[in-house]
């Protein structure tokens, strides 16, 4: 179908999703799926009475954290209204029959987040973050590659029946088989969307900005630039049209390589996709589906378009600034009826939608209008500001003996002895800094061949060479302050109501005398009194270096917990919580790990976090293995059992018990101390991945979401997972955190920021 190409307008906007729209999946004629950091998949059909609007008809729920990429199974005998395939941050694939709405499949084999589906016959074809590409058939995995050097990003599948993946190694490549036919280089930062260009070959999207087009033979044939921001999806139509989606809040339509319409957004377009008519459909960070048609039958009605100007304007004005302020945060125009201090002092002021600039004319008492103030939309892409004005670069200089952090300004084009002379005497210090202050000031901007101006004087010596003054001590560059990161050293549960445990379990010994088929599991009266005896050595605290275990008590404790009804478990695992803070206790346990009981705790995880699991259980148990990280006996143990414990508990941190998700957070952030001391890469990115997907969680416990967020800033601070942080999108989380009310979150969520933008 040949489009000739006009305006693209507002058909209609699909309101549903609670959180980002993220995916966008094309369903023949059935309808469209969208996906979202709401953890829904949307189905959506269209409303037959005006052809127009589509309408929600299925909400499909079973993933645990947000939703991404999506997969159209057409029509067949498994379902006869076809099927979605679906990829979320859970590490999870499920399979869903539009029919019911129920997921028939679940595939897990994924460490980290499915970035990418595509379908090869009854084949399913996942990439993930973990750097793999799996193929599942009937409900099983039956391949797995390690595709490439970092995470992947996404997959399509050729007409020809190859597939082509983007990754965050920056490369493309083909695949036929089990085999990489093409590598394809160019792109100098992560690959993050592929799709296939008819008859062309190739389109790839990057958080380097461009859309490239590429021959099949590996050929650069075209590079797309326009977009100012990360660009995260592409597509393409019959009529040669393309489209992509980007962090700018925009998506672009190209023809011909030349980029013909820009449709603004309010917020980040995380995909866009053609309807086979040639229509838009765009998936937008404000939670809103909208499809966009050149068709003029199809346009939206006034009010709505009215509406969706609307929703665009007080984005645009949330987001301006104006002097490096929000516009939004301008003080309005009856701000102006306070009289100035001095003559000359500025004010700025919101004006409609523009910031105005007025100075205080002391001689006439009134404010006088400079004019306008101008800024961009996003500051992040600006030069740095000082007092109202640009710069290259604005470094933090630090003169030590307890004197406040400095500013100083710098733009490329001028001669660093005379910014460093001229800011000396600003700050008022000693001109013997000069020459530290010059040679900071080459390395932080990377002129290491800088020549001086061999005709340049020293306008305070007169001389051209550095004259040493008396020695002081030179300054340097702050290392970004943080409140909060990196975390030194773990955290641990020891506090403990034994008296009420020693009830409980006593409770709990009774029913089982009393019961005629369980009374075999039962403890007798010595056995009851050695329990006393190994709580009263966990109570005295202050022996703990002199006291020990026998080896009679710790295999009293192990046989309760391989024995009695898992409902019955919880005070049994909470007393072993206390024993593996006790040093003797902790190395007779283990040694009963390495032994006959090595695999005791591992299947008391599985056996208490198993369907329906008791709160009291997964608490304890909980806390057990977060206080296992306090000993350093037991490293060796949660490194090797470090992905079936976290695969265990990895639905705590949505558990409506906030002890519970306490918990959890509290065992994600051990590990990420533990990993980043072992420069563990692979478990540092399953940590991140945890913990990322309690933080962006905004529903939970406050407490639980900071240290969730504390494990993902010192992951990133001093671990080796800062890239793969940033391709989660860990930006959006951290400023969703910074906007808190809750000034730890808040100051943390900075934390993350200030990490993110070092390089």
């Amino acid at each position: 179908m040949d489009i000739d190409f006009k305006e693209y307008q507002l058909r209609c906007q699909l309101r549903g999703h609670e959180d980002d729209a993220r995916g966008i999946c094309i369903c023949g004629d059935a309808g469209i799926a969208t996906s979202s950091r709401d953890r829904t998949v949307r189905f959506w059909t269209l409303d037959g009475s005006q052809k127009r609007d589509y309408i929600m008809s299925r909400i499909l729920l079973g993933h645990t954290s947000f939703v991404g990429p999506l997969a159209w199974v057409p029509p067949n005998e498994e379902f006869p209204e076809g099927g979605i395939v679906s990829g979320g941050m859970d590490t999870l694939v499920l399979v869903w029959n539009i029919a019911t709405g129920e997921h028939v499949q679940l595939l897990k084999g994924h460490k980290l987040q499915v970035t990418g589906i595509a379908l090869d016959g009854s084949d399913i074809i996942s990439v993930s973050v973990d750097s793999t590409l799996r193929r599942w058939r009937g409900g099983q995995q039956v391949e797995t590659l390690d595709a490439h050097q970092a995470a992947i990003q996404a997959i399509v599948k050729l007409p020809s029946g190859e597939f082509v993946t983007g990754s965050s190694d920056m490369t493309l490549k083909l695949w036929k088989g089990k085999s990489c036919v093409h590598t394809f280089a160019g792109h100098t930062d992560t690959v993050r969307g592929v799709a296939v260009m008819p008859n062309l070959g190739i389109l790839s999207a990057s958080h380097d900005g461009s859309i490239r087009l590429w021959a099949l033979s590996g050929e650069h044939l075209m590079e797309m630039v326009g977009h100012t921001s990360i660009v995260y999806s592409v597509d393409a139509h019959a009529s040669g049209l393309i489209v992509s989606g980007s962090e700018d809040c925009s998506a672009k339509i190209w023809k011909d390589g030349v980029c013909v319409q820009s449709i603004e957004h309010p917020g980040c377009v995380w995909d866009a996709k053609f309807l086979e008519n040639g229509d838009i459909v765009t998936a937008c960070s404000d939670g809103i589906v909208r499809i966009w048609t050149v068709d003029h039958d199809k346009i939206a009605d006034a009010v709505e378009r009215d509406s969706f100007a609307t929703q665009l304007s007080e984005y645009k004005i949330s987001r301006k600034r104006v002097g490096g302020l929000k516009l939004e945060d301008l003080p309005g125009l009856d701000s102006l009826k306070t009289p100035g201090n001095s003559d000359g002092q500025t004010k700025v002021v919101r004006e409609g939608d523009n910031g105005v600039a007025y100075a205080w004319n002391m001689r006439e008492q009134k404010w006088d209008k400079i004019g306008e103030v101008v800024d961009g939309p996003d500051d992040t892409t600006k030069r740095p500001l000082l007092d109202g004005i640009q710069y290259d670069h604005v470094f933090d200089v630090d003169i030590g003996d307890g004197e406040p952090i400095r500013k100083l300004p710098y733009n490329r084009s001028e001669n660093p002895y005379d910014v460093a002379d001229k800011w000396l005497l600003k700050e008022n210090l000693p001109l013997s800094y000069r020459e530290q202050i010059v040679e900071f000031i080459l390395q932080n901007t990377g002129q290491k061949d800088f020549i001086p101006d061999p005709l340049f004087r020293d306008p305070y010596t007169g001389s051209s060479a550095y004259v040493p003054g008396a020695s002081s001590r030179s300054p340097g560059v702050t290392k970004p302050s943080y409140k909060h990161i990196p975390k030194k050293g773990v955290l641990v549960f020891d506090v403990a109501q034994f008296d009420g445990i020693l009830k409980k379990i006593s409770e709990f010994n009774n029913g089982l005398q009393s019961d005629p088929e369980k009374q075999h599991l039962s403890l007798n009266e010595g056995d009851m009194s050695r329990w006393g005896a190994i709580v009263k050595i966990l109570k005295d605290t202050s022996h703990y270096h002199s006291s020990g275990f026998s080896n009679i008590d710790v295999a009293m404790v192990l046989k309760l917990l391989k024995t009695w009804p898992v409902e019955l478990l919880f005070p049994v695992v909470d007393v072993m919580r206390m024993i593996v803070l006790h040093p003797d206790g902790a190395a007779t346990l283990l040694q009963y790990f390495k032994d006959e009981d090595a695999g005791i705790v591992i299947e008391l995880i599985k056996k208490i976090t198993a369907s329906s699991p008791l709160p009291a259980n997964l608490l304890t148990s909980l806390r057990a293995v977060t206080n296992m990280f306090k000993n350093g006996y037991f490293n060796e143990w949660l490194l090797l059992h470090r992905s079936e414990i976290l695969d265990a508990f990895s639905s705590c941190g949505s558990s409506p018990n906030k002890n519970v998700q306490m918990a959890y957070a509290t065992l994600i952030l051990n590990y990420a101390v533990l990993l980043i001391e072992k420069k563990d890469e692979e478990g540092q990115s399953q940590v991140l991945s945890a913990a990322l997907e309690m933080a962006e969680d905004e529903t939970i416990d406050s407490d639980s979401r900071f240290r969730a967020l504390v494990a993902i800033g010192s992951l990133m601070l001093e671990g080796l997972v800062k890239r793969v942080a940033l391709d989660f999108d860990v930006l959006n989380i951290a400023t969703t955190a910074k906007a808190s009310k809750d000034a730890k979150i808040a100051e943390v969520g900075a934390d993350i920021q200030l990490v993110a933008k070092q390089t």
